[in-house]
């Protein structure tokens, strides 16, 4: 009977270390997990923010060419309508 014993000491053992192997593998793969998906939000964060930027930037670059343009046209006019004449017309009575 002392052998059965021992047989399944042996057993319940080898079973509880085999768990525990079983145990600690899924910790490693669930914290691979956690660090790929803390990388992947990251890189998205990183690259979210830098379309931003390039966006804010030519949203900045299109507003000034529009702004440039508006100036350009309002002086054209002004020029044909002979606003901006700087020579002064008075007449003298």
């Amino acid at each position: 009977m002392s052998s059965q014993n021992f047989n399944a000491g042996q057993a319940k053992g080898h079973a509880q270390a085999k768990t525990q192997e079983w145990v600690e593998s899924a910790k490693d793969t669930a914290q691979s997990a956690r660090d790929k998906t803390a990388d992947a939000v990251n890189a998205t964060s990183d690259s979210c923010q830098q379309k931003k930027e390039e966006a804010s930037g030519f949203l900045q670059q299109t507003g000034e060419q529009v702004m440039n343009m508006a100036h350009g046209a309002m002086e054209g006019v002004n020029n044909t309508l002979g606003v901006n004449d700087n020579t002064s017309h008075n007449h003298k009575k």
